[in-house]
């Protein structure tokens, strides 16, 4: 069963989304002023895509913000303006919040990606400023009927990315467009049109006029596809990286070019995708190996990266800082890129002191510091792969046995400071932290040594370093 349009066929998943929307349509329309859902949900509509409970729907119409507040007010649990100065008004209805925007017809300053706000008239204007032709149809509502003047249903079903107007006018108007068709070639599986890429490669420095913030988020958002790995490719060949991730293409080294074995760039890919979709996880499998072409050295043993975690640790901090992620984001990929090596010393054979110590400094991270080592051996040779995914099992059985034993994901000195200080006969100060710093060590090292024990340990501390 097809709901038919004006325009051609509507298929009946749509249906719900239309009985959701009529109150509000037809509140609109007895006013005399049309409404259209558009963008994301008419993609993804036409698509069957499942959009999350909850997702925001974006409607749009020629009635001015004014109007639109009026409408809404007898239908709305709330209604907020701060979009108004741009011509949006979102409200919440039913527990569902809706974006209500006026046709636009805006231009933009070259130098800056500031618009020029004006309200439009027309439908097929406002649909011409959007970003991509997929992106590009509204339905209207209550009663539909598909508006697709640049063909973006065509696009959708041959699977091809182009721009409503010239590639060149949309990516001026709005350089983050570019970085956006990468999120649209990895999450839908769509093929650049040639010109598209050809006008981002001419337009890749238009980039470095978008805030780190804007492009931190759309990173973000590529990130976490299903498999990045397309649109990751288009930054770096489009010449898009230069200009926000220059670490990528400065991987692009073979990792051992007499045995060419697989480019640094092609493994970090290869880990990215191997990896859950998740951002900081995602970030760390990015960023894991972005030390490796300062510290590449040719010896009789052949490609050497010695100390690239190091290193590596220390630009995936500097890059993200740039893009301004949290503090907490930054300190994150920071550890995991620093520890994503500390595994590869179990094949000789780990104490379950070094066991502690894995778990201690990996903290909170551990199931990601596990999976970000599981995924990057991409190696294509079955025996080397088998035998590191046993050793990660061993030492994943090895935790979980700690874990029965000891409470080693919250590993703490046996004595607290007020303990210490108490047996010592001592105030706070910097011997206190020492005596704990100590207690910590042997903790580490032989387990748990209980309280008795502990004390015990700490008076011969404590003799030692009054002889010395």
């Amino acid at each position: 069963m097809l709901v038919r349009s004006v325009s051609g066929v509507i298929p009946t998943r749509v249906q719900p989304v239309l009985d959701e929307v009529r109150p509000l349509a037809e509140a609109f329309v007895a006013a005399g002023q049309p409404l259209y859902l558009v963008g994301g949900i008419v993609r993804d509509l036409l698509l069957g895509k499942v959009r999350p409970d909850g997702a925001d729907i974006d409607l749009t119409t020629p009635a001015r913000p004014e109007e639109i507040k009026k409408l809404v007010a007898p239908l709305a649990d709330a209604v907020w303006n701060q979009g108004e100065r741009f011509g949006t008004i979102g409200c919440r209805i039913a527990g569902r919040d809706y974006e209500i925007t006026t046709f636009r017809a805006e231009s933009y300053d070259p130098a800056s990606r500031k618009p020029e706000v004006s309200f439009g008239d027309e439908i097929e204007v406002d649909l011409a400023r959007r970003d991509f032709t997929v992106n590009a149809m509204a339905l209207a509502v209550p009663e539909p009927e598909l508006v697709d003047p640049h063909g973006g249903a065509a696009d959708l079903a041959a699977k091809v990315l182009r721009t409503p107007l010239d590639p060149d006018v949309s990516f001026s108007d709005d350089p983050l467009r570019m970085l956006r068709a990468a999120r649209f070639i990895a999450g839908y599986g769509l093929e650049p049109a040639p010109e598209l890429v050809e006008s981002v490669r001419r337009n890749a420095e238009r980039l470095e006029i978008v805030s780190a913030e804007r492009i931190r988020d759309e990173l973000d958002k590529l990130l976490v596809t299903d498999d990045p790995s397309a649109g990751l490719w288009f930054v770096v060949d489009t010449g898009l990286a230069d200009h926000f991730l220059p670490e990528l293409p400065a991987m692009r080294l073979e990792q051992d070019p007499i045995h060419h074995h697989k480019d640094v760039l092609a493994h970090t890919f290869a880990v990215v995708a191997k990896t859950r979709p998740e951002r900081i996880v995602r970030l760390a499998a990015l960023l894991h190996d972005v030390g490796k072409p300062r510290t590449r050295s040719f010896g009789d043993g052949g490609v050497t990266f010695h100390h690239h975690e190091v290193v590596g640790a220390r630009m995936a901090r500097d890059r993200m800082q740039a893009l301004r992620y949290s503090n907490e984001d930054v300190d994150a990929v920071r550890q995991l890129v620093y520890l994503h090596l500390r595994f590869h010393t179990y094949k000789m054979g780990w104490t379950d002191a070094a066991v502690r110590r894995f778990v201690r400094d990996a903290g909170d991270l551990l199931p990601e510091l596990i999976e970000l080592t599981r995924c990057d051996c991409t190696t294509r040779n079955q025996r080397k792969a088998a035998t590191l995914s046993k050793r990660m099992d061993e030492l994943e059985e090895r935790i979980a046995e700690l874990r029965e034993r000891e409470a080693i994901d919250a590993i703490r000195p046996d004595l607290d400071g007020k303990q210490v200080m108490d047996h010592l006969g001592v105030g706070p100060g910097r011997h206190v932290g020492e005596a704990l710093a100590h207690l910590l060590d042997l903790r580490m090292e032989e387990g748990p040594l209980g309280e008795e024990e502990a004390l015990r340990r700490l008076d011969a501390w404590w003799a030692e370093r009054a002889d010395t």
